[in-house]
């Protein structure tokens, strides 16, 4: 003959109360989690967005620099300054090296912004050769200035 126990149901709530607040503790804390690690993916992508627009606006500079020649590029336009709107709050800053007979010059764009966490910035370094030939250079502003989106 089996005997039936019968459990008592004030000790079964006792561990479904338990399960509940374990679940809920082990809920809260994935929670946790999962929003830290939303707020830190929107702060690298928008360092990230900050980075390219600084290497764009370095590429415009150095592209610039190109078409007006390394060697005559700081006799007719600013070396250093803020850069046009939208993108008012970075800086460009150009440096030359000087070159030889034989060797180009070596031209440094820096761009700079702040951050809450202090002063950013990209710089990209490339070389150009002198602008051979005599020719004036032709004014290649667009009739109407560019619309930039930010």
């Amino acid at each position: 003959m089996v005997k039936r126990v019968r459990s008592n149901p004030v000790r079964r709530a006792g561990v479904a109360l338990l399960d509940a607040i374990v679940g809920a503790v082990i809920l809260g804390l994935a929670l946790t989690t999962i929003i830290g690690l939303s707020g830190q993916a929107l702060r690298s992508q928008a360092m990230g967005d900050r980075i390219a627009i600084a290497a764009t606006l370095a590429d415009e500079q150095l592209s610039l620099v190109l078409a007006r020649g390394p060697d005559n590029y700081a006799k007719s336009f600013p070396i250093e300054g803020a850069c046009e709107e939208p993108f008012g709050e970075y800086r460009f800053k150009l440096t030359f090296s000087a070159a030889t007979a034989s060797e180009p010059y070596v031209v440094r764009c820096t761009i700079t912004w702040t951050e809450p966490s202090g002063t950013q910035e990209v710089v990209v370094e490339t070389r150009m050769a002198t602008r051979e030939g005599t020719d004036p250079d032709p004014d290649r502003r667009p009739q109407t200035p560019p619309e930039r989106v930010q």
